[in-house]
């Protein structure tokens, strides 16, 4: 990038002066990019929709990103619960995205053309502009495809200077932006417009994600009253979600690199890890629960490898290799196969003691997990952009004014953008100012992959990497479903999930672990997740490495067909064991012989081994904080618990007819949070009913 001194920008008050301002500086057609996420301007954006709906003449091409928008209320129940809950959490002057409101009506203007290469979760599948125009990109080949599409116009979110010295940072979005503005230039276009309109919420980062108010060509500082920032609700853990949290934090090296993503996976995964340093004993009991043993406790050497052996037949239910972080699962060749030989999980495993030295957070996404972990001081690792000085660190020769350095210019965290609930947004804003120092947002470039120019110096930083990331699927053979249904429409995107997969590959001592639930429910029906064949991949079987469910661990990397379908089908539901295998045997990849399924991998059997920890305060329904009261929360478990029991016709006529005719005491608090307590005419009467047996059906839990 030019380092030439640049012009103050123009400043503006008014979003719609902003918006004039652009269309004088760019005639024809409009080639606008913003951030993803939380740095997307949604006042000026709307500004831009509002001018662009009354010039059609001028065509509108938006490049982004996950363009957050708060769930509708519904209606019914579900209206009574989150109308009240969306009004508090998100406020009402909340700025959703016109251009989404249109998107999800299927009427966006035909002058107007969105482009997103990541979309929330679930929102846009019914939107057919969405679906055709979405592109499916690496996270780090995004500012390439910007570049080839010409974009002239970049707006962003950004924060303003507490200090009061007129500069500006990017904040929770350096992921694109300055690789944006390179590729674009290094293409031999004009160095695009940039818009900032300033967000006085938005929490101010320094280093790497300040700069100039000159960087930007106009700034933009509205009045407020100020919306609040978008804040993800934060969602109850449930048993298979802590099960396969616990499961993938055996896996975490004291020492190492860390990147997670977000949702409830990791949510737990990040519990695990707290608990594992703050309360040892605790977290083993949860270990021992899911059937682990300390190495030397039955007689074993802790860590050593755990042989699949030959026997008469194949027991899946001991075929997991889930319980040894490292252990190869070896297949040896018999008449039959007994996999209960291979029963990792009383295998005995390495200390998994309280973190001393600590873990370095390098993560596209910084979330509240992560918040978390820098509170109890388990990220705490530091590392310095210097060769030589990681390499003395790295070789044990820093002396002390190395570690004084260290302690003074280290960072313990790196990220390319960040999202989180508005405690989060609060911890970032309000920590001192020595502590925020160790966090450093980056060009995705840098946080995403090795080969931006830093190898070396990156490969020391990053030793000992877990990627974490969650998918929707995954094959026996090691594909990884993760963005898209098997008809072609998208989900979410590919984001960075192949850049960290690839990264653990290309990384020594390092690992991708892709985490998914085994089965999910649908209209009243059960479905495995793990499948022999699906029409979409995410990841390919090439780069297969860990997968983990909340029946175990499947070390993939490097094995043959055979030994990957064994043992995914090991971490499979039980159920769903014997029609895998068949598959597998029906396409040559199984010799035909006799495997006995398990019976242990089923939510009854996790239900009943993790419900004295529930009970005992151990795993909280919400580990990380919660935006839900807790009468909420109560409603939270009762209302998916009605939802679960009226999937079909039929459980739903079994489900009104024992709520109409139960008795038993209802929770006034509840009833009067959700506008029944005192019901007029037959549908509330019915409505209340459901609810009351709901509340009664959960309130052990």
């Amino acid at each position: 990038m030019s380092l030439s001194p640049r012009p103050e920008p123009v400043r503006f008050q008014s979003l719609a002066d902003a918006v004039d301002f652009l269309y004088a500086r760019l005639p024809g057609p409009l080639h606008v990019g913003a951030p993803l996420g939380l740095g997307k301007p949604h006042r000026l954006l709307n500004a831009l929709y509002e001018r662009s709906e009354r010039e059609p003449a001028r065509r509108l091409h938006l490049y982004t990103a996950l363009s957050l928008d708060p769930p509708a209320a519904g209606k019914g129940l579900e209206a009574r619960f989150l109308q009240p809950f969306l009004q508090r959490h998100f406020g009402d002057d909340y700025p959703r995205l016109a251009y989404v409101q249109a998107l999800k009506r299927n009427a966006l203007p035909a002058h107007m053309e969105v482009e997103e290469f990541y979309l929330q979760s679930g929102a846009l599948l019914r939107s057919q502009a969405a679906q055709r125009r979405y592109a499916s990109l690496n996270y780090t080949h995004v500012a390439r495809a910007l570049a080839e599409r010409g974009v002239n116009a970049v707006v962003q979110k950004v924060a303003a200077d507490p200090s009061g010295g007129g500069r500006l940072s990017l904040s929770c979005n350096t992921d694109l932006t300055f690789d944006a503005i390179d590729a674009i230039v290094a293409s031999g276009l004009p160095r695009p417009l940039l818009i900032a309109e300033v967000d006085p919420l938005l929490p101010w980062i320094d280093g790497s994600a300040a700069v100039d108010a000159s960087f930007f060509d106009a700034v933009v500082a509205p009045p407020g009253p100020y919306p609040k920032l978008f804040g993800l609700p934060r969602q109850p853990v449930s048993d298979a979600d802590y099960a396969i949290g616990f499961h993938a934090s055996t896996l975490v090296r004291d020492g190492g690199t860390l990147q997670i993503g977000i949702g409830t996976l990791a949510d737990a995964l990040c519990h695990a890890l707290v608990l594992r340093h703050t309360d040892n004993a605790a977290y083993w009991r949860v270990l021992e629960a899911l059937g682990y043993e300390k190495a030397g406790e039955s007689g074993g050497a802790g860590g050593s490898p755990l042989a699949h052996t030959a026997s008469s037949d194949v027991d899946l239910s001991s075929a997991r290799n889930a319980i040894a972080p490292v252990a190869p699962l070896e297949h040896t060749a018999s008449s039959d196969v007994d996999l209960s030989s291979t029963r990792n999980a009383k295998a005995p495993v390495a200390p998994l003691e309280p973190f001393s030295v600590g873990l370095f957070g390098c993560s596209e996404m910084l979330n509240e997990g992560f918040r978390r972990l820098v509170e109890v001081g388990v990220i705490k690792r530091k590392v310095v952009d210097d060769l030589d000085f990681m390499r003395r660190l790295h070789e044990g020769r820093a002396d002390a004014a190395d570690l004084e350095r260290l302690e003074r210019e280290g960072e313990y965290l790196q990220g390319g953008f960040y999202l989180g609930s508005q405690d989060f947004y609060d911890w970032l804003r309000d920590m001192p100012e020595a502590q925020r120092r160790g966090i450093s947002m980056r060009r995705i470039s840098e946080v995403n992959e090795l080969y931006g120019g830093n190898e070396t110096l990156e490969r020391l930083q990053r030793r000992d990497a877990r990627f974490f990331n969650s998918c929707m699927m995954a094959t026996a053979l090691g594909a990884a479903v993760s963005d898209t249904l098997d008809d072609g429409r998208v989900v979410s995107g590919v984001g960075g999930q192949y850049n960290f997969v690839a990264m653990a590959h290309a990384l020594p001592h390092a690992r991708s672990v892709l985490m998914l639930r085994a089965t999910r429910d649908g209209g009243g029906e059960t479905r495995s997740n793990v499948v022999w064949n699906y029409p979409q991949a995410t990841i390919p079987r090439h780069l297969r490495d860990v997968y983990v469910t909340e029946y175990g661990i499947a070390h993939l990397r490097g094995k043959t067909d055979e030994d990957c379908i064994l043992a995914m089908a090991a971490i499979a539901g039980s159920g769903f064991q014997q029609p895998l295998l068949q598959a597998a045997i029906g396409a040559g990849k199984l010799a035909p012989k006799l495997y006995r399924a398990s019976d242990r991998n089923t939510p009854q059997r996790l239900r009943a081994a993790l419900a004295p920890l529930r009970a005992q305060g151990v795993l909280p329904d919400y580990p990380l904080g919660s935006d839900f009261t807790a009468v909420e929360q109560r409603l939270v478990k009762a209302l998916a618990w009605l939802k679960a029991n009226t999937a079909t016709t039929g459980a739903k006529t079994r489900t009104a007819l024992k709520a109409w005719f139960s008795g038993g005491a209802a929770d006034a608090e509840a009833m009067q949070r959700m506008g029944l307590e005192r019901p007029a005419g037959f549908a509330e009467k019915l409505e209340a009913r459901l609810v009351a047996l709901a509340l009664r059906e959960t309130s052990a839990d």
